[in-house]
């Protein structure tokens, strides 16, 4: 069984950083393109950032360039979202999955709240 699970999210003021992680079990995502994703009650799901694993090649939506950075673990199968100077409008779900994202792999997500 695919499972994946965010944690690492919390409560910081604008400003602020956060390193939420994704733990990835069930299958290799060493050859696959891994992603981030944001939900809020006020914003759909959105592709953050996504990642071709073997190639190292990441792409972020703009409103988050020079911010966020994604990172591979050093434990097999995680994934980190390195957040710096963070804003009241990041607040949101953050969620991993693979680019496109497979419905059945969704997981938790981990709660990021940032206050001005």
């Amino acid at each position: 069984e695919v499972q994946m699970v965010e944690s690492g999210g919390g409560m910081v003021q604008a400003g602020g950083s956060l390193r939420p992680s994704c733990a990835v079990s069930g299958l290799t995502i060493l050859y696959l393109t891994w992603a981030w994703y944001l939900q809020s009650p006020v914003k759909e799901r959105t592709l953050v950032v996504r990642l071709r694993w073997m190639a190292n090649d990441a792409f972020y939506i703009d409103s988050v360039k020079g911010r966020f950075t994604i990172t591979k673990g050093n434990a097999k199968n995680t994934i980190y979202l390195q957040m710096n100077s963070l804003k009241p409008e990041d607040t949101a779900t953050y969620f991993c999955n693979e680019d496109p994202p497979e419905d059945d792999y969704w997981g938790q997500g981990t709660q990021v709240t940032v206050s001005s």
